[in-house]
């Protein structure tokens, strides 16, 4: 499979493009059974955690296991805290790539998310910078792992996989 930035940019809209349908089974299914999905926190004003094991984050999945219960939860209505669901926009921006000498590649990249909260009737943005490591599986690009940079990471409210 060829690597370009062009089909790289094109994957990562595809994603944005599920969570803001909420068609949550499709963006799952962008992910190996052994991704790793990390927000990490930030240890002071411009140093993150680097150890998603030991040390503090906003959210981390070892695996697409924890992701798939986290769905679980919001398909089911089970999760308080994401009901009603806000609407959202993920805008992706500044793609760029580093291919590995695996054959994956590491792709870098800024985001927007817009979201309206019906409820509340607030609307919020969260922003920050993306790092998605993709590889082949079966002919398909997937996702192996996600880290995302929340720039702006004070929050008055939950934080959830679709707010980011």
């Amino acid at each position: 499979m060829t690597w370009t930035a062009e089909s790289c940019a094109a994957f990562l809209y595809q994603e944005a493009a599920m969570l803001d349908a909420q068609r949550w089974d499709d963006w799952l299914a962008l992910y190996t059974a052994d991704c790793e999905f990390w927000l990490p926190a930030w240890k002071s004003e411009h140093e993150l955690t680097a150890n998603p094991r030991a040390e503090l984050s906003l959210i981390y999945y070892r695996t697409r296991a924890g992701l798939e219960d986290r769905v679980s939860r919001v398909k089911s209505g089970k999760s308080v805290a994401s009901i009603p669901l806000p609407r959202t926009q993920h805008s992706i921006a500044n793609v760029r790539i580093e291919p590995a000498a695996d054959g994956s590649v590491q792709v870098y990249s800024n985001w927007v998310v817009n979201e309206f909260l019906t409820k509340s009737r607030e609307v919020r943005m969260q922003f920050g910078r993306y790092e998605h490591r993709l590889t082949e599986n079966a002919g398909e690009k997937r996702i192996s792992r996600k880290k995302i940079v929340m720039l702006n990471d004070y929050m008055p409210a939950a934080l959830d996989f679709y707010d980011i």
